[in-house]
């Protein structure tokens, strides 16, 4: 059984919730160091890495990859007695939370859990069925006073199940949303390291996806590149999901088609893919896509825009699981794309191509 890249196992473990993301930001910018010639942070704080192409002169073309790197969480909204009254930072379904293992941000790190009260403790009529968030409670066994002196109104609490790879090689945790993602784009880093290509590389791990996609729209306007691949999870197939809907696992990232994505781009990327026998899977987005490419597609002018999908189960949970074949098709189909792209690539492209 495979063991996770000491990288992904680190992104994995972090938190980085959105908005407040350098915990995550500062792993990548670590790692992703040798592999790129300049880095740079966003205003919003998005890591930018520029890896330059060997097309001659000062107006190289670009290709900008967008892997958002924030995740989801809660944060503190009251304190009472010594428990922690949250809410969510990002979509977060309240049935999944109960019993899960959190670490609450506050003067320093304490481990907790999300519970929920007794049963005659409840508000009327929220006694059955799923709790809302509202009624649950994070436990970090804090006597009140100690609570009132270690947590605050708006400190962070992020998931902290343990990552790990199962049967199968898929690997699970919190979090593979979006940073199996942030993998992939850095194992095409790697693949590129020792690969020729014409075109400037801006590889980015944006901030915010989850809430504001401020670090896509943000990054896209500054960087201005000629075109943009927004590399996201997409519903991998399981338990009661119909096969129209969801993707399996172990069977390739998906290659999204619909009104946020260039069919331009979306048939080179598909040529790659069966040029080189790289498996993949064709969604259909019949409205924006939900990811970091709605804002890169409208961002100046307009910047033609693909989506790559890594099918995950179980999306915003803390058990979610990928394929880790999934990372790394996804990252070799976006070195060998890259690699053999010409300068005049734009110059020929057409919307009804």
């Amino acid at each position: 059984m495979p063991e996770l890249s000491p990288f992904l196992q680190s992104l994995l473990s972090a938190s980085g919730l959105s908005g407040y993301e350098a915990p995550a930001a500062r792993l990548i910018e670590e790692r992703w160091q040798p592999l790129a010639d300049e880095i740079t942070l966003s205003r919003l704080g998005s890591v930018q890495a520029l890896k330059r192409g060997s097309a001659p002169g000062e107006n190289r073309p670009s290709i900008l990859i967008a892997t958002h790197m924030d995740a989801i969480g809660l944060m503190v909204t009251a304190i009472v007695d010594g428990f922690l009254r949250v809410t969510q930072v990002g979509g977060i379904d309240a049935r999944i939370l109960p019993g899960t293992p959190v670490t609450v941000h506050g003067v320093k790190d304490l481990p907790g859990v999300v519970v929920i009260p007794p049963a005659h403790s409840l508000p009327s009529g929220v006694d059955e069925g799923v709790i809302p968030l509202k009624d649950l409670f994070v436990d970090a066994a804090l006597l009140p006073e100690e609570a009132r002196a270690q947590v605050r109104v708006g400190d962070l609490v992020s998931f902290a199940t343990a990552p790990g790879v199962l049967a199968g090689d898929v690997v699970s945790g919190h979090s593979l949303d979006n940073r199996v993602s942030v993998e992939a784009l850095t194992q095409a880093l790697e693949h590129l390291h020792s690969r020729k290509h014409a075109w400037d590389v801006w590889a980015v791990a944006t901030a915010q996806e989850e809430e504001t996609l401020g670090g896509a729209k943000t990054s896209a306007f500054g960087l201005h590149p000629q075109i943009a691949i927004a590399v996201d999870v997409t519903f991998a197939k399981g338990p009661g999901a119909s096969d129209w809907q969801t993707f399996p696992l172990e069977k390739g990232p998906t290659l999204a088609m619909g009104p946020n994505m260039h069919p331009a781009i979306h048939n080179a990327l598909k040529a790659t893919a069966e040029r080189l026998e790289i498996p993949y899977q064709t969604e259909v987005t019949p409205r924006h896509s939900g990811t970091d490419a709605y804002a890169m597609q409208v961002a100046a002018e307009g910047i033609p825009t693909m989506v790559i999908g890594i099918p995950l189960r179980y999306m915003h949970t803390p058990v979610e699981m990928v394929a880790l074949k999934d990372i790394e098709r996804a990252g070799r189909l976006l070195a060998e794309f890259i690699a053999g792209l010409d300068v005049e690539f734009v110059e020929k492209i057409v919307w009804d191509a």
